[in-house]
C-alpha cells in the first residue's frame, strides 16, 4: 500500500511546484546577501533527506522568503490565503507554496502539506498563525498534527533580526542589518495512525512549544540578540482559531 493511502489520503492531490522553488534559490540567496547580513546557524541539523518540518517562530513579514531561501532544503511553507492574489499569487504558487484559510478548516492545504511530506520533502509552519513579538505566545496544533501523521520530524527555526524593535507590521529591516537563522536540532513525535485524538494533538503541540521556546532561548543567547517587542498598539494582526495557548494583547 501506498503511503498516499493512509488517512487522510493524498493519492489524487498534486505536488506542489518545484523547478521554480529550486531554481530561484541561488539567485534569491545572492539578492538578499546584497542587501543584509545573513548568518545561517545549525544547518548541519536538518536532515539531508526524508520528510521535514520546519516550524519558526514569525517576526516580520521577510521571514517566510527567508526560511525558502535560506534553509537547507527547499522549502514549501503554509502561506495565509490573502497572498495568492494576482501577480504575488501566481510567483507562490509556482514556487511551490501552499495557501491556507486561517479563518476555517482547510482540508486541501493540509493534504497538499501531507503530499509534500509523504514525498520526502520539506515544509514550514509558523505555529504562531501571524507576525507578532516571536515569543510564541500563540501556538497553533497545524506543526504537531502534520509530525504526528507523516512521522516526520520537526526542524524548530529561530528567526531574528527581520524586524526591528518598533517596526510596523509589514516594515523590512533596513539595508546592511543583520539577519540570523538559527537551526535546532530535530524533535521527533512519535507518527500515531487514525483516528488522532484532538486532545494528543493539543499535548504534542504543548510539547513541541516547549522545545522550541528553550531553542529560541538558546538561539537568542547564542547569536547575543533579542526580539523585537510586540508590534505598535493597534497593529496586531487577527488571531486565526485553534490555538492551544491564550491570545496575547
Amino acid at each position: 500500500m501506498s503511503v498516499h493511502d493512509a488517512l487522510p489520503r493524498t493519492t489524487t492531490t498534486p505536488h506542489p511546484p518545484t523547478r521554480m522553488l529550486r531554481g530561484l534559490r541561488p539567485v534569491a540567496r545572492w539578492l538578499l546577501r546584497r542587501r543584509y547580513d545573513v548568518h545561517v546557524h545549525g544547518a548541519e541539523n536538518v536532515p539531508a533527506t526524508g520528510p521535514v518540518i520546519f516550524a519558526a517562530n514569525h517576526v516580520g513579514i521577510i521571514d517566510g522568503p527567508l526560511l525558502a531561501t535560506f534553509a537547507p532544503r527547499p522549502v514549501h511553507a503554509l502561506t495565509k490565503i490573502e497572498m495568492f492574489a494576482g501577480r504575488l499569487g501566481r510567483f507562490l504558487h509556482y514556487s511551490g507554496q501552499i495557501p491556507l484559510d486561517r479563518g476555517a478548516t482547510d482540508p486541501n492545504a493540509a493534504k497538499l502539506t501531507l503530499r509534500v511530506l509523504r514525498d520526502g520533502g520539506a515544509v514550514g509552519i509558523f505555529p504562531e498563525g501571524h507576525r507578532g513579538a516571536g515569543e510564541l505566545d500563540r501556538f497553533h496544533r497545524g506543526a504537531a498534527y502534520f509530525a504526528l501523521v507523516s512521522g516526520a520530524p520537526i526542524v524548530p527555526v529561530s528567526l531574528i533580526g527581520t524586524r526591528e524593535p518598533g517596526g510596523h507590521t509589514s516594515s523590512i529591516p533596513a539595508r546592511g542589518r543583520r539577519l540570523d537563522l538559527v537551526f535546532a536540532a530535530p524533535y521527533a513525535l512519535d507518527p500515531t495512525p487514525w483516528p488522532r485524538r484532538r486532545d494528543h494533538v493539543e499535548r504534542a503541540s504543548l510539547e513541541l512549544r516547549e522545545r522550541m521556546l528553550h531553542d529560541l532561548r538558546e538561539a537568542l543567547a547564542a547569536t547575543g540578540r533579542s526580539l523585537p517587542g510586540p508590534l505598535p498598539a493597534g497593529e496586531q494582526l487577527p488571531d486565526p482559531s485553534g490555538g492551544v495557548t491564550g491570545t496575547t494583547t
